[in-house]
């Protein structure tokens, strides 16, 4: 019996060892299979050294529970006399409940971590074998198996190796045991074997030296008839051999799986024949291989089976995996692999993802293969499967930063450290980092983390992976830098032929130019060129998201140029987060909105303010050009001012607009594309608004200083009333006036006049900033009719000679400047007419649709695709805006929400009355928003107005970006287009056409 005071001093010891239940500890020491040890000292120092001190605890119970009597002794006494082998076995049953479960199982087993000679320090291959030697069945293969594997651990969790050679002895024994299973499945199948070779190819981390303790080994088979043997028959007889060895591996038997065989890496993957001839699969990678598969033919390694047919398979496909660089589509497919999909990892786990998450194991894996594919092609001394001996070979040869390197080898090691030991655990395949406080314990203890383990260990975690994180990007571009610029002595640079290789996979055209812009930008010792370097490496990677990388640099040059001696403009984008990203979107993604900020670079300032690219009230706009109409000398100096005004507010809503779209790390973008539309629509329909208003107040002063002799008012019809202009839109407006008390009619008549023509004349003189066309053909009797008309001569026009088509031009109606009653009284006098009582009879109905039919067939621009014509097309923004102006006209009378400028407000009004059904409106709401965007995105990246995509590819990629393609899926974004348009033209037959 224990006396109370023995009893605490044990619990305090078992305490301070680590041991979180030190009552239950006591217990397992009191077993009576520990009798012969329980008091020695070094013993429960031992397990105060383990993982986790219970958990070997209890292991080495089990395994003493379950030794033969004659063999406890023995395992006694060599634990406590023989420091090695009690380290080893300790630790991993502190480490491992799985394999504390098989030395319970097959408790002789211990005696394989007794041996310590040099040859048992780092196995190899052919120790493997020899360990795997007598099985001759699946069982048998799966206990020498795990075997192996308590060697291979019990190294690992003593330090004896560290997590390289671990990862390669893995790789090995996962070689012995692919022979194994074939040397097993040969066996079952002589006959079989006769008629065939067949080579096992590894792929993937057992390909590459590197395997896990847990993984799907992936492999490739490739297959020959033998001698005399019919093709058909030997490529039969092979498939039977691959099958049996994947599934002497991968069924679970009474002692378990040893691993998943995966063969899906193969040509066509799971569709494809599980075996094919080395002639089979030359012709597919000639063909028709994708890029990610010669990314995954960097670890190919011949393991098994026949070795000459092996050793061609992988003498036949290395000068294609070093071509692969060359291939036509491989700058779209290293843009589309380098955008990390992390999608299918649930939200809740994505934080925990050792291997997928941001700054994981894949990141740094990827960044490697991807640089060594760029720059394999003409440095052999990069080909290695092996992620650590890639990255050597690559910081050797100076395509990655000595620094860098340095940096990513510790944090990958950290990473496969974690993954190791959370795999290790269980023997499960995960790569997520436990939860539960115990686990993360024992986690952090087995890497050393002794203090806090679980703080320590998180704090660790987070700093690797912040680490690859920030060094992910950078370690494509910070090369390409120091290519152009002074390095210290000894240190290895890019040759210009490797830089301007590298630039090409990362999407630039013309490698030769960026390269000389680098230059001119990072190169010298000056504070500027410091900064540049420590901005490049970040904004080369924005740029290269984007569909024109080479404009975007050349334009941050230009800009660069413009602003580089002010003291706040690098200062800005160092080291306002949003501000140099937002830039670099801004830049790349089009010419309008650098054309806008080379005119003004200061406008810069915009992208770092918090609130800067938030659109201005049109009350706010308004009184800012007002004010600087009034500050000026004249009238050219006030428009000047006015539309240097315009300028700078039409590049905040472009980049608003651009950044919107595009989305930032920090970020996501928008995802309702109504709200851009309408957004862009209100912002530009204000800022002309508030143009013209400056036009207008510059016009009259120079000539009758504050008042004019007649009442003057502007209204914005088209687009401008329904404030939904786009960046390349003109202003459709029409003019009103009335004379002034005791103003003869002709004078005010000829004043108004002179007004229009002098406001035209500024707004369109020949300066830096944009024009702004006004264009009053909307207006009655077309171009033939007066330019400008009193109110009572418009009351008299509509009342004797209107056409419908003019009613209808008038739904859109909106006083935007001048006389603010005259306005008002212009719109009470057009509503009856707009908004007829009763609704528009069925004659004027039949009008509005042979209008509609003839416009169809006479405007649409000879060659143009019908398809694709945002304006005129079908189910475009006619067809939309037609549907929704006729019913408008025949039930705005008695449905007050009709009665609006804005086409998607009279479409949901329409919808809310029940004149549309939910479906159809959303069809409609859908094509006219699209086309809205599309025309709003060509303007942008040509700088130029059209009403269809655009036909150079790289243009056609840019509107693609901008509505949210990722690179080379421009055919999927034309096929969207036609069938939402389709759709949309259904809907207008039936409720514009009656059809």
């Amino acid at each position: 019996m224990t006396v109370p005071g023995r009893r605490s001093s044990t619990f305090i010891r078992l305490l301070r060892s680590g041991f979180t239940d030190p009552s239950a500890a006591a217990r397992l020491l009191d077993d009576d299979a520990l009798a012969a040890v329980r008091t020695d000292p070094v013993l429960l120092d031992a397990l105060g050294a383990t993982a986790d001190p219970d958990l070997a605890l209890l292991g080495l119970v089990r395994l003493a529970e379950a030794q033969p009597a004659d063999q406890l002794p023995v395992l006694l006494d060599t634990l406590v006399s023989a420091k090695p082998l009690r380290d080893r076995l300790l630790g991993v049953l502190g480490a491992s409940e799985a394999l504390a479960d098989h030395l319970a199982r097959h408790p002789r087993d211990w005696q394989a971590l007794v041996t310590y000679e040099a040859a048992d320090l780092h196995p190899g291959l052919a120790e493997f074998e020899q360990g795997l030697a007598d099985a001759h069945d699946p069982v048998a293969l799966r206990v020498a198996y795990r075997r192996c594997l308590l060697s291979i651990a019990a190294r690992d969790v003593c330090g004896t190796t560290d997590v390289a050679q671990a990862a390669a002895e893995l790789a090995d024994l996962a070689t012995a045991t692919l022979r194994a299973a074939l040397r097993i499945a040969t066996a079952a199948a002589p006959e079989d074997a006769r008629q065939c070779r067949l080579a096992v190819i590894a792929m993937g981390k057992c390909g590459g030296n590197e395997l896990n303790y847990v993984s799907d080994v992936d492999v490739i088979f490739v297959g020959e008839a033998a001698n005399g043997t019919d093709e058909g028959k030997g490529i039969q007889a092979a498939t039977r051999l691959a099958s049996h060895l994947m599934r002497i591996c991968s069924e679970t038997t009474v002692e378990g799986t040893i691993w998943p065989v995966d063969a899906n890496l193969r040509p066509e993957g799971r569709n494809g024949p599980l075996v094919r001839t080395l002639s089979s699969h030359l012709a597919y990678y000639q063909r028709w291989a994708k890029t990610w598969e010669f990314q995954a033919l960097l670890k190919a390694r011949a393991v098994a089976g026949d070795e000459a047919l092996g050793a061609e398979y992988i003498s036949a496909i290395t000068p294609l995996v070093w071509q692969a660089a060359e291939r036509e589509n491989f700058v779209a497919d290293v843009q589309k692999m380098r955008r990390r999909v992390v999608d299918n990892i649930p939200a809740a786990q994505i934080d925990r993802e050792l291997k997928l998450g941001p700054g994981g194991l894949r990141d740094v894996e990827f960044a490697v293969q991807l640089l060594q594919l760029v720059h394999g092609r003409s440095d052999a001394t990069l080909h290695s499967g092996t992620t650590l001996d890639a990255l050597h070979a690559l910081a050797a040869g100076g395509y990655v930063g000595r620094a860098d390197a340095a940096q990513l080898n510790d944090a990958y090691r950290f990473l496969r450290s974690m993954e190791h030991r959370i795999q290790l655990y269980r023997l499960r395949r995960t790569h997520l980092v436990p939860e539960d406080e115990a686990d993360l314990r024992r986690l952090g203890r087995s890497l050393g983390l002794r203090t806090e383990p679980v703080a320590e260990l998180n704090k660790a975690w987070r700093r690797h992976a912040s680490a690859v994180r920030r060094l992910h990007e950078k370690l494509f571009y910070r090369p390409l830098l120091d290519a152009v610029a002074q390095l210290a002595p000894g240190e290895t640079r890019l040759s210009p032929r490797a830089a301007g290789q590298r630039l090409e996979a990362l999407g630039y055209a013309d490698p030769a130019s960026a390269l000389r812009h680098l230059e001119a930008l990072a190169s010298g010792v000056s504070r500027k060129a410091a900064i540049q370097r420590t901005l490049l490496p970040v904004m080369l990677g924005w740029f290269a998201d984007s569909a024109d990388p080479d404009a975007g640099l050349l334009n941050f040059r230009k800009v660069s140029d413009a602003l580089g001696k002010t003291p706040w403009y690098l200062r800005l984008l160092r080291d306002e987060g949003a501000a140099a990203e937002n830039l670099a979107r801004v830049l790349s993604a089009g010419r309008l909105a650098p054309d806008l900020l080379m005119r003004a670079p200061e406008a810069v300032a915009l992208l770092g303010d918090a609130g800067g690219l938030e659109p201005r009230t049109h009350e706010a706009l308004e009184q800012e050009v007002l004010a600087a109409v009034g500050r000026a000398e004249s009238g050219e100096a006030a428009v000047t001012a006015a539309r240097g005004v315009r300028r700078r507010e039409l590049f905040r809503t472009t980049a608003a607009d651009i950044i919107a779209s595009y989305g930032t790390e920090d970020s996501p973008a928008e995802e309702d594309p109504g709200a851009l539309v309408d957004r862009v629509g209100d912002a530009v329909s204000d800022l002309t608004a508030a143009t013209v208003a400056g036009a207008l107040r510059a016009a009259v002063r120079d000539q009758w200083g504050e008042t004019l002799p007649t009442r003057f008012a502007v209204i914005g019809v088209g687009r401008f009333g329904g404030h939904e202009l786009g960046y390349g839109s003109d202003a459709d407006v029409l003019f009103v006036h009335e004379p002034r008390e005791g103003v003869d009619e002709q004078e005010a008549a000829k004043a108004a006049q002179t007004v229009i023509a002098e406001m035209r004349r500024l707004l369109q003189l020949p300066t830096a900033d944009p024009p702004l066309l006004i264009d009053a053909d909307l207006r009655p009797e077309g171009r033939s009719g007066p330019l400008v008309r009193t109110l009572s001569s418009y009351a008299a026009y509509y009342r004797r000679w209107s056409m419908t088509w003019e009613s209808q031009a008038l739904l859109r109606a909106e006083p935007v400047a001048g006389d603010d009653d005259l306005g008002r009284r212009f719109i009470e006098l057009i509503d009856p007419l707009r908004y007829p009582v009763e609704g528009l009879g069925e004659d004027a109905v039949r009008e509005i649709r042979r209008l509609k039919a003839r416009m169809e067939s006479e405007r649409l621009p000879r060659g143009a695709d019908p398809t694709l014509h945002t304006k005129l097309g079908r189910g475009g923004l006619s067809d939309v805006e037609w549907t929704v102006q006729l019913i408008q006209m025949r039930h705005a009378w008695a449905e007050p929400g009709l009665r609006t400028t804005r086409t998607r407000q009279a479409l949901a009004a329409a919808h809310a009355a029940g004149l549309i059904p939910t479906e159809e409106a959303q069809i409609l709401d859908e094509a006219w928003v699209l086309a809205t965007r599309v025309r709003n995105a060509v303007m942008l990246v040509r700088g130029r107005a059209g009403d269809t995509f655009p036909a150079d590819a790289r243009e056609l990629a840019a509107v693609g970006r901008y509505l949210g393609y990722p690179e080379g899926r421009v055919g999927e974004m034309l096929d969207d287009y036609r069938r939402t348009t389709r759709r949309a033209r259904a809907v207008v037959d039936e409720l514009f056409y009656g059809a």
